[in-house]
């Protein structure tokens, strides 16, 4: 069973930690398109993984909890507006 975590963050922290996300979400797309592409800019460190498709997934699950935070954001002004 997965165990959930609830933490408060204040606003820069929260935007920090969602920074960091960003940029791990966007090491993997470009790992995923080096290894889909073989092309290699002088800017990318390539993560460790076994091909594209592992890259992207991984990628996805950073994206995924991007919009987790995105909609707890939401949901936090929804009830503020109330």
């Amino acid at each position: 069973m997965k165990k959930i975590y609830q933490i408060e963050l204040d606003e820069f922290d929260f935007n920090q930690t969602l920074d960091g996300l960003e940029r791990r979400a966007e090491a993997w797309e470009r790992t995923a398109r080096y290894h889909r592409t073989g092309e290699s800019p002088d800017d990318i460190f390539v993560e460790q993984c076994r091909d594209a498709g592992e890259a992207e997934q991984i990628a996805l699950h950073y994206r995924s909890i991007i919009r987790n935070f995105h909609s707890a954001v939401a949901q936090d002004a929804s009830r503020i507006n109330i």
